[in-house]
């Protein structure tokens, strides 16, 4: 005879074991991070700041924990504060932002911060459909803000939570079809009393124990309940449909120098890839299109010499960029574009595609730089 199958009551209580023990691992093992307010801290009734829990999630956004922790840091010591921070020059957040990629994030969080500091008080909004309403923040920020910030019973669902998920309840439907599912499971195994160190309980258990490549398992507080250790292979999950190869393009980028090392930069229109950061001259290469590739796209008239070529992944595009390098005896003026000293050349908004074309052109460049600046 079949078994039967699980009653809601059932499932009530795996939830609930799930979540007790989760939060139990979370109590001993979490980690120590900049932003964030440990539970022994929460236990005795300090709360989470929320201008760097929203700081750290939009850095957090497509890029990992340590790339962003000196980003974290540097931002609290120049803008302690929302204030502060909408009271800044957006060249200098744009500056302060660049290599760390997906440069939208960096103009969305200016306008943001002006756009709370405008609030009554100054504060943020404290629920997750008013803090949707802010420049750059979409539904996962916003669960994650309302969650960790205010305590507020927000599902909050990242990468790390859907592979924990995934596997814990061996979901079969390939992502991102899987997130309403996925989204359900986590409403229901929400521990109501510590929304936010449940939120990051998840985050921390995929990003420590539940790994997409060998996982931990036997160090699992969840193994008990986990179906995918049973069905035998955790790392089938979560499913994802067939990678698609990166469209590549071209172009060049002209790196001219001056005899006392400064070089040529430009800024990039507001809007669009890249936008309001400073490059080299370039061709006209967008994710779409390729640009002309030849010394003859050059800005002005120069010795212009190969210097070799680079690569850079985009989220949905490779590009490879011939570098050329022309020494030039004065300062050429171009509309729009200006000369940036050497030991001020890592102070600029370089992205980092731009780094690695100067780097191609005057090796060590911006590291000369940066230790000039310390």
């Amino acid at each position: 005879m079949a078994s039967p199958a699980p009653t809601r009551k059932h499932a009530d209580d795996a939830d609930n074991r799930i979540a007790t023990n989760l939060l139990a691992w979370y109590d001993a093992n979490h980690r120590e991070l900049p932003w964030r307010m440990p539970p022994r801290d929460l236990a005795k009734g300090l709360r989470p700041d929320p201008y760097r829990v929203w700081l750290s999630e939009i850095m957090l956004q497509q890029t990992t924990v340590e790339a962003v922790k000196p980003y974290f840091r540097a931002f609290l010591e120049k803008w302690p504060d929302v204030s502060a921070l909408a009271a800044a020059e957006t060249e200098d957040v744009m500056k302060a932002w660049a290599g760390l990629g997906y440069y939208s994030r960096a103009r969305n969080l200016k306008v943001c911060a002006e756009t709370v500091a405008a609030l009554p008080g100054g504060r943020f909004p404290d629920t997750e459909d008013r803090l949707r309403a802010l420049p750059g923040i979409g539904p996962y920020t916003a669960a994650a803000i309302a969650s960790i910030a205010f305590m507020r019973p927000a599902a909050v669902v990242d990468g790390n939570v859907e592979r924990v998920v995934t596997r814990l309840f061996s979901i079969s439907t390939p992502l991102p079809e899987a997130k309403p599912e996925i989204r359900a499971h986590v409403e229901r195994m929400l521990a109501a009393a510590r929304p936010g160190d449940f939120a990051q309980a998840m985050m921390d258990l995929g990003a420590t124990i539940c790994t997409p490549r060998r996982p931990r398992c036997m160090l699992c507080p969840l193994r008990e309940d986990c179906s995918a250790i049973v069905n035998g292979d955790p790392e089938l999950y979560p499913v994802k449909p067939p990678k698609t190869e990166k469209p590549m393009r071209r172009g060049a980028a002209f790196v001219a120098v001056t005899p006392d090392g400064s070089v040529l930069l430009r800024k990039r229109p507001g809007k669009g890839l890249l936008g309001g950061m400073t490059e080299v001259p370039t061709t006209g290469w967008t994710s779409r299109i390729d640009g002309a590739t030849g010394a003859d796209s050059a800005p002005f008239p120069a010795q212009w010499r190969r210097a070799g070529s680079i690569n850079h992944v985009f989220t949905h595009f490779s590009l490879d960029l011939d570098v050329f390098r022309a020494n030039v005896a004065s300062r050429t003026i171009l509309d729009g574009h200006f000369w940036s000293a050497a030991a001020e050349l890592n102070g600029e908004a370089l992205p980092t595609v731009m780094k690695k074309v100067i780097e191609a052109a005057i090796p060590g460049a911006t590291k000369r730089a940066h230790q000039g600046k310390s």
